[in-house]
């Protein structure tokens, strides 16, 4: 059964015992998570959700990504500035989908 759900103001598409990592969830590990905003799930679109749908997950781990490094300068200004930025993570295992 395949289905596609919302989060962190992403679409994922995900089947039974897939892994996915999404925006940083308030969870703690080990934890079920429930999706109820399914936009689609085996051939049945909703609009915009499908009735009844969810997604059952299980959080696997919390993490941050690998670093990105953010440079902006004006060029003939003397003005440089460097950032890095690390976007934190949930790792999810999709348990169950219900039509």
């Amino acid at each position: 059964m395949k289905a596609i759900f919302v989060t962190g103001g992403k679409q994922y598409y995900v089947e039974e015992g897939s892994v996915i990592y999404v925006e940083k969830l308030p969870e703690e590990v080990g934890k079920e998570v429930t999706f109820e905003e399914v936009l689609f799930v085996d051939g049945v679109a909703g609009s915009p959700t499908v009735k009844g749908a969810k997604v059952i997950a299980e959080v696997n781990k919390h993490g941050r990504q690998k670093k990105i490094k953010v440079f902006k300068y004006r060029p003939k200004k003397k003005y440089r500035k460097t950032q890095g930025h690390r976007q934190p993570y949930t790792k999810l295992t999709i348990k169950k989908i219900v039509k």
